[in-house]
């Protein structure tokens, strides 16, 4: 068995993203003439301010998140999106390609475990026994001639998967709002915070400075 970090790949942007909500906006206005090289960080910032958001609707960007499956369950949950997730009815991760061993999400590192505190070094202890013993029974079921889709019974929420979301900025933003909250489960928290952080480097007039 093997624990990793979760991690996330921004794979794709629409070309000058900001400039084409730029565009896109003045149109409305009638202001194309305005347009200069830094123009886009104060108008795409007076449009949201107005609330006028449909123009972020402009463009998509694309991340593949590495996640644990229980966190992957919330994340689809955002309706305005496109989803490919990497599936466990298919995938058998018996095999070599897969290291002939279940991956799954560190548990200690999104609810900020320290080693050396006694309750915290025993809930990781359980958990590592838990999931130990879901991928003991997982390989076991595939020896006995279990199909990977019937093999998945036993996988936990803790099992790495993959999952490449589609959208627009304005419900990138909608979902930082809910994700990223103090309230947002930990693990979530986890991934979705330096998400945003690198979202707002690359695209500063529409997600906010990280400064």
């Amino acid at each position: 068995m093997q624990a990793i970090k979760p991690s996330f790949e921004i794979l794709r942007a629409t070309t000058d993203l900001e400039n084409l909500i730029e565009i896109a906006g003045r149109v409305c206005y009638k202001s194309e003439d305005k347009i200069t090289p830094d123009s886009a960080v104060k108008f795409i910032g007076r449009l949201q301010e107005s609330k006028h958001e449909s123009v972020l609707e402009h463009g998509a960007i694309t991340v593949k998140i590495t996640c644990d499956r229980g966190v992957s369950h919330e994340l689809v949950r955002h309706r305005i999106a496109s989803y490919s997730q990497e599936s466990t009815r298919y995938v058998n991760y018996a095999k070599e390609k897969y290291g002939a061993e279940i991956t799954v999400i560190d548990l200690s590192s999104g609810f900020n475990y320290d080693m050396l505190n006694d309750s915290h070094k025993l809930r990781y202890e359980l958990w590592k026994s838990a999931m130990e013993n879901a991928e003991r029974a997982y390989m076991s079921m595939l020896s006995a001639g279990a199909s990977p889709q019937e093999a998945r019974s036993v996988l936990p929420n803790s099992t790495k998967t993959e999952v490449v979301i589609t959208t627009n900025p304005r419900e990138w933003l909608h979902i930082f709002k809910l994700r990223t909250a103090q309230t947002a489960h930990p693990q979530m928290r986890e991934i979705m915070i330096p998400l945003q952080t690198e979202f707002q480097k690359q695209w500063p007039a529409i997600f906010g400075s990280n400064d």
